[in-house]
């Protein structure tokens, strides 16, 4: 399972700040999938979908403030 890192144009960062970054992805092709965003600020988005379909959301921003942390169910949205 290898990753691809891409360059995005900036948008709103979890500090509040516009800035860009890296996305990286990785799909195991059986129901992993891990979308995680790296802003040039130093904060971090964070989506893994596991193979059970449960989906783990957080960011986390330049100073290591966790905004938020959550797990839930994929209902198919």
């Amino acid at each position: 399972m290898t990753g691809t890192r891409t360059p995005f144009t900036p948008e709103t960062a979890p500090c509040g700040r516009k800035c860009g970054g890296e996305r990286f992805v990785e799909d195991d092709g059986y129901g992993l999938l891990i979308r995680d965003q790296y802003f040039d600020c130093g904060c971090r988005r964070i989506r893994h979908e596991y193979h059970d379909g449960s989906i783990h959301l957080s960011a986390v921003r330049h100073d290591g403030k966790r905004i938020r942390d959550q797990d839930q169910p994929d209902h198919g949205s």
